[in-house]
């Protein structure tokens, strides 16, 4: 689809600034829309540009995440570098003589487009692509490219379907000069009309009117579904991308959830009982964080990133055989800084401690800071049945002990009481059940005063 108000052939000494990437991403974007799944029979040949500019990770390091971003969204990776910067140029952000390096190094490489591991302005990614001469693809956008290949479920495809409109919205003007083309018309008697990027931005408004709606719908039962959970223990599973955490969840609760070996593979929060006898303490595994995630992701996985917001213990897993795990721990508390969750109690775990020869727990210790913490691996039960053990007492330690007799004309208060609690002794009287039971202080009230009611 070109967008065009006179024949090509008249604007044959005006180059395309596009070459093709409009129709590209119309072509995507109209894909997402209809639910259709395209994908390139091979990706793009990238040549990577890391920016190191703090000091928080090393330049091996940030090179290597950006690698494995780069295949998790299916292209191929043909050079990289690291460079270093201690200001940025508000042109280019990396400035012109780096980025004519740049340019000849990919172009030896032969590749087809440049990554640069940082947040580019439109501005700044327009005229960076104009001194290298390939398509730029920041730090941003790989991370939205990886999201869009692992959402599965309707609320998670709606969610980055959102965060990617957001992030293209501001970029389609100047896309390609001939998208900038009015209409023509009579001087006079009616206006020059709308350009093609003012229509497509219109409609791409609508559909983030239309997708904001659906999601609204959507957050009413997650909403409900987190109600529900409020009478139990809730610890959620948080920590960098590709700790462990999936694998963890399925070794503590027997679940079987996608465990590939690859960025953000869990979008979605999945919850299960943590307790074998009642299900009164509840382990959840949501999203990975990664340094430096986009600001429009906060919003646009709000009711995902609820489920850290109102959990009452956070389990943080830090993958102990990464040289970076401290650096992880860090960039891990800027996300939970940033929601809000900075001050809920919190359990370290220092998993795949298997692929490490030696442990000094002093260290391990002060990583943890005033936490308890535990040592494990998914490939031992006896490390991770321990591990659920001490995650019990931690998650059990508000609950409380109350003694309840129940007629045995009300079964469905028997049910209610072995769904969301631990029963700790049962004796049987001639006239009903005498319960010693366990669980959150509201639910054993309520329980309590439901069968104080029933008792005649």
């Amino acid at each position: 689809m070109r967008f065009h108000s006179k024949p090509i052939d008249e604007h044959a000494e005006v180059p395309l600034a596009d070459e093709g990437y409009f129709e590209d991403l119309t072509t995507r974007w109209d894909a997402r829309r209809t639910g259709a799944r395209t994908a390139a029979a091979e990706g793009n040949a990238c040549y990577i540009l890391s920016v190191v500019r703090g000091r928080s990770f090393t330049a091996e390091a940030q090179l290597e995440e950006i690698k494995g971003l780069v295949e998790a969204q299916g292209d191929r990776i043909v050079g990289s570098e690291s460079q270093r910067l201690h200001e940025t140029d508000p042109r280019t952000f990396i400035g012109s003589g780096i980025a004519a390096r740049v340019a000849d190094a990919a172009a030896a490489c032969g590749a087809d487009m440049l990554v640069l591991d940082a947040e580019l302005t439109p501005s700044q990614t327009r005229n960076l692509e104009d001194a290298v001469g390939l398509p730029i693809c920041d730090r941003e956008a790989v991370i939205l490219n990886v999201f869009e290949r692992h959402a599965t479920t309707p609320r998670s495809r709606i969610q980055v379907e959102i965060a990617h409109l957001q992030y293209l919205r501001p970029r389609l003007r100047g896309i390609g000069l001939n998208m900038d083309q009015q209409a023509g018309g009579v001087m006079g008697s009616r206006g020059a009309g709308d350009t093609a990027s003012e229509l497509f931005a219109r409609r791409m408004d609508g559909r983030l009117a239309e997708l904001r709606r659906r999601l609204t719908r959507l957050e009413v039962s997650g909403r409900t579904q987190r109600q529900r959970r409020s009478n139990c223990a809730r610890m959620v599973l948080v920590g960098y991308t590709n700790a462990g955490k999936t694998s963890l969840m399925n070794a503590l609760t027997a679940a079987d959830l996608s465990v590939r070996d690859r960025p953000f593979e869990t979008l979605d929060t999945t919850s299960r009982c943590l307790s074998r006898h009642g299900g009164d303490v509840l382990l959840s595994d949501t999203v990975g964080f990664i340094r430096d995630l986009p600001e429009r992701l906060y919003a646009s996985f709000e009711t995902t990133l609820a489920e850290v917001v109102e959990a009452s213990l956070l389990v943080v897993v830090l993958d102990v055989s990464d040289p970076e795990y401290e650096q992880h721990l860090r960039a891990t508390d800027v996300v939970l800084e940033r929601l809000g969750s900075g001050d809920v109690p919190r359990f370290v775990v220092f998993n795949k401690a298997d692929r490490c020869a030696s442990l000094d727990r002093e260290v391990l210790r002060r990583v943890a800071g005033n936490a308890p913490f535990g040592v494990v691996s998914t490939r031992g039960t006896r490390s991770v049945a321990k591990l659920r053990k001490r995650l019990l007492c931690v998650a059990r330690a508000r609950h409380r002990t109350r003694e309840v007799f129940v007629p045995y004309t009300h079964a469905a208060l028997t049910a209610r009481i072995y769904a969301h609690c631990r029963v700790l002794r049962v004796t049987a009287v001639e006239t009903g059940t005498q319960f010693v039971i366990e669980g959150h202080p509201r639910v054993v009230d309520d329980i309590a005063s439901a069968a104080k009611r029933r008792t005649p």
